[in-house]
């Protein structure tokens, strides 16, 4: 009879475990946690060997653009809903540009670390998230990093480099947490966006002068400056000046005026 309880015991167990399996990874690739907007549509791209990354994509037609937003903090999009480039990403399809916001690739579910973030693995992830805009919606296809998702914007710029990226815009870069050699790799245009009331510690509003220095390839390069913003919670957090709050009406648009007007 233990031996029988025993088995029946695993079987039970292993039922469980299958169960919890196929609700932590549903068809989308995309928690059911994950915010997904009106109009957006979701896809799994199958990025590596065995690895594929859900994304959230929202096409608009006759786009002169498109741009692939990277979140900050570990990635995960489900985790990261209030995120600054996940708040408004509806801004940019109102102002013409197609979008598409990658998930965490399927090999690290548990989120990205600043050394994946600057690996040519997570490059390649890109480079599948890239072809797929680029099919969907004909035309260039700018990067467009916040905080950690900055290392993830400029490690891809300068591996793919402009035969797949058109340009860079890094916001809130964390200049005294990450790996930003790859700067001085980077050919194609590099917008540079920082809060002066930032108060976080990893993304000193002093490293800009220090990044523009690094951007010496770029064809194009220029600093838009902020201040102000709302904080309620952590100073690296989303809410937060580090995340624009407040003040989303003075970055968005400048941002999407710069990559139209830098976009051959």
């Amino acid at each position: 009879m233990k031996r029988n309880g025993s088995i029946t015991a695993l079987v039970c167990l292993g039922i469980v475990i299958l169960i919890s399996g196929c609700r932590s990874t549903p068809a989308t690739g995309l928690s059911p946690a994950t915010d997904v907007n009106p109009g957006e549509k979701t896809t799994v791209l199958h990025t590596r060997s065995g690895v594929s990354v859900g994304v959230i994509y929202n096409i608009v037609s006759d786009a002169p653009a498109s741009v692939v937003l990277l979140p900050g903090g570990n990635g995960v999009l489900s985790q990261n809903n209030r995120n600054f480039l996940l708040r408004v990403r509806d801004e940019f399809v109102e102002r013409g540009l197609s979008i598409a916001v990658p998930n965490v690739p399927s090999d690290h579910s548990y989120g990205l670390d600043l050394g994946f973030r600057a690996s040519a693995e997570h490059a390649q992830d890109l480079a599948a998230v890239i072809d797929f805009l680029r099919n969907a919606s004909p035309g260039p296809v700018w990067l467009v990093g916040t905080s950690n998702g900055t290392v993830s914007a400029t490690n891809a710029g300068a591996r793919l480099g402009p035969s797949r990226v058109e340009g860079l815009v890094l916001t809130s870069t964390v200049w005294a947490h990450g790996d930003f050699s790859g700067l001085a790799k980077i050919f194609v245009p590099t917008l540079v966006v920082h809060n002066r009331s930032d108060g976080c510690r990893w993304s000193p509003y002093s490293g800009v002068s220090y990044g523009l220095g690094l951007l010496s390839n770029a064809p194009a390069k220029e600093l838009i400056s902020v201040q102000g913003g709302r904080s309620e919670g952590d100073a690296c957090g989303a809410m937060s000046p580090h995340g624009y709050l407040g003040i989303e009406d003075q970055v968005v648009p400048a941002i999407i005026q710069w990559i139209k007007r830098h976009t051959s």
